[in-house]
Protein backbone atom coordinates (compact mmCIF):
# COMPACT_ATOMS: atom_id res chain seq x y z
CA UNK A 1 0.00 0.00 0.00
CA UNK A 2 1.17 3.51 -0.73
CA UNK A 3 1.98 5.81 2.36
CA UNK A 4 1.13 9.14 -0.43
CA UNK A 5 -2.47 7.37 -1.08
CA UNK A 6 -3.10 6.47 2.61
CA UNK A 7 -1.92 9.93 3.50
CA UNK A 8 -4.07 11.47 0.89
CA UNK A 9 -7.42 9.69 1.85
CA UNK A 10 -7.22 10.91 5.07
CA UNK A 11 -6.59 13.92 5.14
CA UNK A 12 -9.22 13.73 1.84
CA UNK A 13 -11.73 12.25 4.16
CA UNK A 14 -10.31 14.89 7.19
CA UNK A 15 -11.37 18.15 4.32
CA UNK A 16 -14.53 16.09 3.45
CA UNK A 17 -15.89 15.97 6.80
CA UNK A 18 -14.59 20.33 7.31
CA UNK A 19 -16.26 20.81 4.24
CA UNK A 20 -19.87 19.49 5.54
CA UNK A 21 -19.30 20.98 9.10
CA UNK A 22 -19.12 24.35 7.49
CA UNK A 23 -21.15 24.13 4.60
CA UNK A 24 -18.12 24.31 1.94
CA UNK A 25 -19.09 22.93 -0.77
CA UNK A 26 -16.03 23.27 -2.25
CA UNK A 27 -13.92 22.26 0.23
CA UNK A 28 -16.27 19.04 0.71
CA UNK A 29 -15.43 18.26 -2.79
CA UNK A 30 -11.85 18.89 -2.74
CA UNK A 31 -11.94 16.47 0.13
CA UNK A 32 -13.36 13.59 -2.42
CA UNK A 33 -10.94 14.50 -5.05
CA UNK A 34 -8.30 14.28 -2.68
CA UNK A 35 -9.72 10.66 -1.33
CA UNK A 36 -10.25 9.36 -4.75
CA UNK A 37 -6.37 10.32 -5.25
CA UNK A 38 -4.95 8.48 -2.91
CA UNK A 39 -7.24 5.44 -3.69
CA UNK A 40 -5.46 5.62 -7.08
CA UNK A 41 -2.21 5.80 -5.74
CA UNK A 42 -2.83 3.10 -3.89
CA UNK A 43 -4.12 0.59 -6.43
CA UNK A 44 -1.29 1.61 -8.75
CA UNK A 45 1.73 0.90 -6.27
CA UNK A 46 -0.81 -2.50 -5.67
CA UNK A 47 -0.51 -3.18 -9.27
CA UNK A 48 3.18 -2.30 -9.55
CA UNK A 49 3.94 -4.69 -6.80
CA UNK A 50 1.86 -7.62 -8.25
CA UNK A 51 3.88 -6.93 -11.95
CA UNK A 52 7.02 -6.63 -10.26
CA UNK A 53 6.50 -9.96 -8.36
CA UNK A 54 5.42 -11.47 -11.23
CA UNK A 55 8.59 -10.84 -13.59
CA UNK A 56 10.82 -12.00 -10.10
CA UNK A 57 9.01 -15.39 -10.58
CA UNK A 58 9.43 -15.42 -14.72
CA UNK A 59 13.46 -14.67 -13.40
CA UNK A 60 13.16 -17.38 -11.06
CA UNK A 61 14.08 -14.58 -7.88
CA UNK A 62 12.17 -15.01 -5.00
Amino acid sequence: MSDNGTFDRIAGKAKEAAGKVTGNKETETEGKLQQAEGKIKEVAEDAKDTIQGAVNRLKGDK
